[in-house]
């Protein structure tokens, strides 16, 4: 009986050390990181050659995976940088500029080629709230896979939560609920082109480090590449969704004029007539001021995780109705 309970304490003891030890290895699940080069080809100092001092500045950072299938022609280095030109074009009217900080290339890998951005969403909107509400509420949540993709392919650095990274994948899917027929709702998917991961929809559940992501996954037409990397630095760093002057946002919203809806529109207006995003990209964290002598004035940082009402942008906001999904009778 003596041997027994010793054996018994013995498989006890050696039992909790493994549940200890898996445990820690749960906890600490370490990502290998991608070993990233600059791109040598790519002229960092003519791009930034205009840079003025004392003009608001946005810092950007591109990572080009260089191992690609072979069959993914969607995204090219230099269509990206075709559409960063482009956006800094589209910005200059709003007085914001853009220093590149590098552009870089390596080996990642291949299971992070193709991620779900979030996880899927379990409360739908029914209405009672605006979008901005909505998701205050219910944010939307990374993957666990997609969390090890930023943690693989982000570099760590003192101003990460500061710098607007663009990141080239071959697909990004977004999941999201709609009404399907009735009262009933469906998960739709969206192979999306870019995604910004903004704050306005990811309140407080993407790791501060890793906020300023934006992936970019088909820039293969004309109307794609000129504007992509412009509208998805919008949701970003205006923290809107898709919307222009009376038309609150949705998930897909189609019309001409704006930037931050789907068409040919490059306008960022200012005022309550432009749903204030001129405004709201001055205010925006990822905004610095460049000294004389080199040294960045950053813009406050947010106050609540950076929500659409979020308390840095006072009255630069829209208080909107929702809008019933279904009918009012069901």
């Amino acid at each position: 009986m003596k041997n027994l309970i010793r054996l018994s304490v013995v498989a006890l003891v050696f039992f909790s050390a493994c549940s200890e030890k898996n445990t820690k290895t749960n906890n600490e699940t370490t990502v290998d990181r991608v070993e990233w080069t600059e791109v040598d080809s790519i002229d960092i100092e003519a791009f930034n050659n205009d840079l003025e001092p004392g003009k608001l500045t946005m810092d950007v950072g591109i990572y080009f995976p260089s191992n690609f299938d072979e069959s993914f022609e969607k995204v090219t280095l230099a269509r990206m940088m075709e559409s960063l030109e482009a956006a800094k074009e589209i910005y200059e009217p709003t007085g914001v500029q853009i220093n590149l900080l590098w552009v870089k290339t390596g080996e990642v890998d291949p299971k992070y080629f193709a991620i779900q951005a979030n996880e899927v969403p379990g409360i739908p909107n029914t209405g009672y709230t605006n979008l901005y509400e909505h998701s205050y509420r219910n944010p939307a949540r990374l993957t666990e896979e997609t969390k090890e993709a930023f943690e693989s392919i982000i570099e760590p650095a003192p101003n990460n939560n500061r710098t607007i990274y663009l990141v080239a994948l071959q697909d990004v899917f977004y999941p999201f609920l709609t009404v399907s027929e009735g009262r009933n709702w469906m998960m739709k998917t969206v192979r999306t082109g870019g995604l910004s991961f903004p704050s306005y929809s990811y309140p407080g559940t993407i790791p501060k480090e890793h906020r300023g992501v934006i992936t970019i996954t088909n820039l293969d037409r004309p109307d794609r590449f000129r504007r992509t990397i412009a509208h998805e630095i919008g949701h970003k760093a205006i923290n809107v969704s898709h919307e222009y002057k009376d038309i609150s946002p949705q998930h897909e919203v189609y019309a001409e004029g704006g930037l931050m809806v789907y068409g040919q529109g490059e306008e960022i207006l200012p005022g309550e007539e432009g749903r204030w995003h001129v405004e709201r990209l001055q205010l925006s964290p990822f905004l610095y001021l460049m000294n004389e002598n080199g040294t960045k004035d950053w813009n406050p940082d947010y106050e609540e995780n950076g929500h659409y009402y979020d308390p840095i942008y006072g009255e630069y906001v829209i208080h909107f109705e929702g809008v019933p999904p279904i009918d009012e009778d069901w």
